[in-house]
């Protein structure tokens, strides 16, 4: 079902201080028990900076993240608000989030995010901010190390699908994932609104094409690799089926990023081309990951990248974040 109601605003902190500098936003999706985790390691922020959080419910039917969200704003252990987006899908929540932020606390220069399934560790918040000063960068981003369910899978730390993007602390040429991230003011008033394409809802990979457009856009990014959020991965997340999905995906956020970019017929043609050339080449890549003593499946992760871009080049692809039961 197609709603165009607006944002509905479930719980708010008393007499909120619309001053506050620093926004972290947090969107939800049916973690409740998760979020309480999230909730208390940013109440547990080794910091004197103050910052206020905005929590999106993104389940409108049945908005199970919003008591947790209150118990913490109402008892004043975190400032902030929580609203109910009622249009599911993954960018539609972040844009939610980011848009809420903005308009609640003119004042803030600095926008942080993080999942509800994710643990902030005591300086997150300190490091991150204090990166984006001293930097002067636009974004800055930081490491999501997993937190396996089953300690006998603590081997796919390396994996791609879980392996930080980098490993030291410096300018990087672009960040990819905006589950730990600090977004500056300026960068949503030179992209508009909104800031994440909803054409990524379901596939997932609006983070990246947000943060790809930047790159194009000249802006600078920084990598914290101390400001550290740690994700919790189910076992479910561990075996070969998921993994395969997630390689699937991966390259069919690439194919749509690139296609999106390409501006004429015969750009569009080369995209297609090079999608398909990877397939073959993935072969012989993954052949010689396996050679070099990678497990298994680490070395089919390139294979499932660029079947997934060939793929989605013809039209299939999966859509993670589509619910069994949608309001949109």
């Amino acid at each position: 079902m197609t709603t165009d109601a607006p944002r509905a605003l479930a719980v708010a902190t008393p007499s909120l201080d619309r001053s506050i500098p620093i926004v972290v936003c947090i969107p939800c999706f049916r973690r409740p028990q998760h979020l309480r985790l999230t909730l208390e390691s940013l109440a547990g922020q080794r910091t004197d900076r103050r910052f206020a959080v905005v929590i999106v419910e993104n389940d409108a039917a049945g908005c199970a993240s919003v008591p947790v969200a209150a118990e913490f704003l109402r008892a004043g252990r975190l400032a902030g608000l929580c609203v109910i987006e009622p249009r599911q899908g993954n960018c539609h929540a972040i844009n939610a989030a980011f848009e809420t932020a903005r308009a609640t606390f003119p004042g803030a220069a600095h926008f942080l995010m993080i999942d509800d399934d994710e643990i902030a560790s005591r300086d997150w918040l300190e490091l991150m901010v204090r990166s984006a000063e001293a930097t002067g960068a636009d974004l800055v981003g930081g490491p999501v190390q997993p937190n396996f369910d089953d300690d006998s899978k603590r081997g796919l730390g390396r994996h791609p699908a879980f392996r930080p993007a980098y490993d030291y602390s410096g300018a990087v040429p672009i960040i990819y994932g905006c589950g730990n991230c600090l977004i500056t003011r300026a960068v949503f008033e030179r992209l508009g609104d909104p800031a994440f394409d909803v054409r990524f809802n379901f596939l997932g990979g609006g983070d990246t094409d947000f943060f790809v457009r930047c790159r194009r856009a000249g802006m600078k990014f920084h990598w914290a690799a101390e400001a550290v959020i740690t994700e919790t991965v189910p076992s479910s997340r561990t075996n070969l089926g998921w993994l395969a999905q997630r390689g699937l995906r991966i390259g069919a956020i690439n194919y749509h990023i690139e296609v999106k970019a390409a501006q004429t017929r015969w750009a569009r043609l080369r995209v297609l081309a090079k999608m398909l050339a990877m397939l073959p080449l993935s072969l012989f890549r993954a052949g010689r990951m396996l050679l070099s003593g990678q497990k298994v499946l680490i070395a089919l992760h390139p294979v499932a990248v660029a079947a997934g871009s060939a793929l989605a080049a013809i039209g299939i692809e999966p859509h993670q974040y589509k619910a069994s039961k949608i309001v949109s």
